[in-house]
């Protein structure tokens, strides 16, 4: 069983820069792919970005490409998602997940953490 634990969500103005963390309590990090979901009020949760097992490889949505990077730590069990130039469209919660499959897919869930970002 793989548990998540998301921090480091707030209130920032349009513009501004949030740093989210990922804490996984698993054995070993590398075994998962992760990634970051985001689900805004009254819309389907969505992928944002993705990173490969050793972090060799990531995949970003349009929406948030130059703007967002994914980064882990096997060795701290954790991943962050460093979000700069942050737009009011960017508000949601955003959720990690893990899979041991790839892809954009997510087998864990963490219980999400909120971004606002004010105009």
């Amino acid at each position: 069983q793989v548990q998540l634990v998301e921090s480091g969500g707030g209130l920032v103005q349009a513009g501004g820069s949030l740093r989210l963390s990922c804490a996984a309590s698993v054995r070993t990090l590398s075994n998962y792919a992760m990634g970051w979901f985001r689900q805004a009020p009254g819309k389907e949760r969505e992928f944002v970005v993705g990173i490969s097992w050793s972090g060799g490889s990531t995949s970003y949505a349009d929406s948030v490409k130059g703007r967002f990077t994914v980064s882990r730590d096997n060795a701290k069990n954790t991943v962050y998602l460093q979000m700069n130039s942050l737009k009011p469209e960017d508000t949601a919660v955003y959720y990690c997940a893990a899979t041991i499959r790839g892809g954009r897919r997510a087998d864990y869930w963490g219980q999400g953490t909120q971004v606002t970002v004010s105009s």
